[in-house]
């Protein structure tokens, strides 16, 4: 059995990633849906992508932004998503790759 100290330097605490730290993405990975707390106590839901056991989520501008594209280009297979900016003036594009 571990101690307190022992565990605490072993301890990493879980993280959700984002999908555009991805290289590329494959459009055909099941989504997860998850609930969470913002600052001021107000729950919401997100969507994660479960790759090799980490968290990343997909934001809906990310889903947007990949249904248009699958109006010009249905036969799509994988996509890079490219962030720019951070907190609430965060944007999102879609690439496609294949």
């Amino acid at each position: 059995m571990a101690s307190i100290i022992e565990s605490a330097r072993a301890y990493t605490p879980k993280q959700t990633l984002n999908i555009a730290d991805l290289e590329s993405v494959d459009i055909n990975l099941n989504l997860e849906e998850r609930k969470g707390t913002d600052n001021e106590g107000k729950d919401f839901s997100y969507k994660v992508a479960v790759i090799d056991g980490k968290d990343y989520r997909v934001p809906n501008t990310v889903l947007e932004k990949l249904k248009e594209a699958l109006k010009l280009k249905p036969e799509i297979k994988k996509i890079k998503v490219n962030k720019t900016g951070s907190g609430l003036s965060t944007r999102y594009s879609v690439e496609v790759l294949e």
